[in-house]
């Protein structure tokens, strides 16, 4: 077996791993959503998740040393100028993707909710494989991905058109779609942080104190103008998010260097869009049903991400000697 063969074998693992963690986001949506629902506090929700998942994480790096050493690596580097002190903020877009679970993903569903982040991801794939980030190489932007990409925000449209003429609130469709813009950002600063680090769990520690941090802010502020539930109610299995999290984070921090940011996204987002339906078909949320229009529009957005994961057309030349040679096409 060749390095190629190997290559593509790597690729398609790492493919696969995009999915399950894709199908794992679509599970925290779900549990914070409801998380959010029960306590009727999007904000102390999402601070539940993150917060949780900062602390298993903080007693991971205490007890893994190679995570210990992966930390303060990190900020060794940042203040020796090695890498920008931003590569470790990836947390402050994975607070707004949670955020926005808590806040909106029980009125709109699990299935809408993720549809509507598809057109932020896969543009921010786009832009941040376009123009390359620390030791991910620029990739080319080809036909297959435009057209992808366009026919994903095509879908999205579609899929939530009942929703904006039904009197839903523009936020509650702006949320995740702002949200679903920071992702590809997070994935591709967090990649960076494994490769500069050597560990994954370093990578994931530094989002979820970063984003723990920022979500702090933001219910403290919240708390001031609107109060905190006076206890936590709901089944503990709503508890869970921030777990669920750790796993997810550290396996897009592994599959990232493997993939590109944007075959990433497509990755997770057909395993979030896969699960998402199922959890609205089996176990609807009573305020907003799974409707024909977002089933629709969650294929349009599969054959979307098929097409953009196309790969660039090679044409064989014939150099001068009469060495053939392989030289990529237009299409990119």
């Amino acid at each position: 077996m060749n390095n190629h063969t190997h290559s593509r074998t790597a690729v398609a693992l790492a493919v696969a791993g995009a999915v399950l963690c894709g199908a794992l986001v679509a599970l925290q949506s779900r549990i914070n959503g409801e998380l959010g629902a029960e306590l009727d506090d999007g904000y102390l929700a999402a601070f539940i998740s993150f917060g949780s998942g900062f602390v298993l994480m903080a007693v991971i790096a205490v007890m893994v040393p190679s995570t210990r050493r992966g930390v303060s690596g990190i900020v060794r580097s940042i203040r020796a100028g090695e890498i920008p002190w931003w590569y470790a903020f990836g947390g402050a877009a994975g607070a707004l993707f949670v955020l926005s679970q808590g806040l909106t993903a029980a009125i709109l569903g699990v299935a809408l909710f993720t549809v509507a982040t598809v057109t932020g991801q896969t543009l921010s794939g786009l832009v941040v494989d376009r123009r390359g980030l620390g030791t991910m190489r620029p990739k080319p932007v080809t036909v297959f991905r435009v057209i992808g990409a366009a026919l994903a925000v095509v879908a999205v449209v579609f899929a939530v058109s009942p929703q904006l003429q039904s009197g839903t609130p523009p936020w509650t469709l702006i949320l995740p779609l702002a949200a679903g813009l920071g992702l590809g950002w997070q994935q591709a600063v967090n990649g960076q942080v494994r490769a500069v680090s050597g560990s994954a769990l370093t990578a994931t520690f530094y989002n979820f104190a970063v984003g723990a941090a920022v979500l702090a802010v933001v219910l403290a502020v919240h708390a001031i103008v609107s109060g905190l539930p006076e206890q936590l109610t709901g089944s503990p299995l709503l508890y869970t998010g921030g777990p669920i999290g750790i796993i997810f984070v550290a396996g897009y921090a592994i599959v990232v260097r493997f993939t590109g940011v944007l075959l990433l996204g497509l990755g997770a987002i057909a395993g979030q869009l896969a699960a998402s339906v199922v959890f609205d078909l089996v176990v609807p949320v009573s305020a907003r049903p799974l409707s024909w229009t977002t089933l629709a529009g969650t294929a349009l957005t599969l054959v979307a991400i098929g097409i953009a994961s196309i790969p660039a057309r090679r044409a064989t030349t014939t150099a001068p000697s009469g060495a053939t040679r392989r030289t990529t096409s237009s299409t990119q």
